[in-house]
């Protein structure tokens, strides 16, 4: 269907009809080449198929920096679109940077300070290899235990949940290893909470702890860091988006969404979360605005 879509020219006449400015893409880890996905499968994608979409992101879009998508005035005769990274996996760090090297294009990785190190995610270390995370125990996860990582793995031993060890690849990069890719001038570097909860189930010293911390963190050890966040799991509300600006952030993004235009929610921008396992063809179409609203 996708290809057909694409052949027909049916995608081209139906993006005619939809507002396609300013987009921003999600990403999360990028599986190096001779590697293999692990965990959540649907955030681990292959360099190769990273490295496709980046092709046919220069071919129909200009690949901006984060931070021109909100300036006035910035529009052009192609649509903007900016590249994003959430949690520092050492796989983005790694292969996922050595991509946007090659074809100087500019991305932003959205860091939780917490896990540098080598730490795992919980998400990926509870699915299961063959069926995944079901929606049970997501569901738990985020809302019993508010997506913090410590209380999920407690609830997971004392329920009988196997933890998995990801590879090297799909854990959190380490402060030197993202020392080494802020080298590139086209990254920068945003927030993504000082340990990803669930900001939503916070008390507000919690919430105002979680927001202000990793900005400071941050500032001291790195160059080119925007006043960005990207909520963890995509979760917010409005107390959570007045936090956000009471911290001295000048935008927000979730992790769903699509196209927006000139005058967006400045702390409710949406994403097009990119899962592994979209073609070409479906990637191609989301740029056409089918899919992606």
């Amino acid at each position: 269907m996708e290809r057909t879509l694409l052949a027909t020219g049916a995608a081209r006449l139906f993006g005619r009809s939809v507002p396609r400015s300013r987009l921003v893409l999600a990403y999360h880890n990028i599986v190096p080449h001779g590697e293999l996905p692990c965990g959540d499968r649907s955030l681990h994608l292959s360099q190769l198929d990273f490295a496709a979409q980046l092709e046919i992101l220069q071919r129909e879009v200009d690949v901006v920096p984060l931070t021109e998508l909100l300036e006035p005035g910035a529009e052009g005769p192609r649509p903007r679109v900016a590249i994003t990274f959430d949690d520092a996996y050492r796989g983005a760090i790694t292969a996922g940077v050595e991509e946007l090297r090659k074809r100087s294009l500019p991305a932003t990785i959205f860091v939780p300070p917490a896990f540098l190190g080598g730490r795992s995610f919980w998400w990926d270390a509870a699915a299961d290899p063959v069926s995944g995370l079901s929606r049970a125990a997501r569901t738990h996860a985020l809302e019993s235990c508010a997506g913090q990582d410590d209380l999920i793995r407690t609830w997971a031993a004392s329920a009988g949940l196997p933890l998995q060890a990801p590879p090297a690849h799909a854990v959190a990069a380490s402060e030197e290893e993202l020392q080494r890719a802020i080298e590139y001038p086209g990254l920068s570097i945003g927030s993504h909470t000082w340990s990803h909860p669930n900001l939503t189930r916070l008390t507000d010293a919690e919430l105002a702890e979680e927001l202000t911390r990793p900005l400071g963190w941050l500032r001291a050890r790195f160059p080119r860091v925007i006043p960005w966040l990207t909520y963890p799991y995509g979760l917010t509300d409005s107390r959570v988006e007045r936090a956000t600006e009471q911290a001295g952030y000048e935008a927000a993004l979730r992790v769903d969404g699509g196209w927006f235009g000139p005058s967006p929610a400045r702390f409710s921008l949406p994403r097009f979360n990119v899962p592994a396992g979209l073609s070409a063809a479906g990637f191609r179409l989301r740029l056409a605005g089918l899919f992606c609203q």
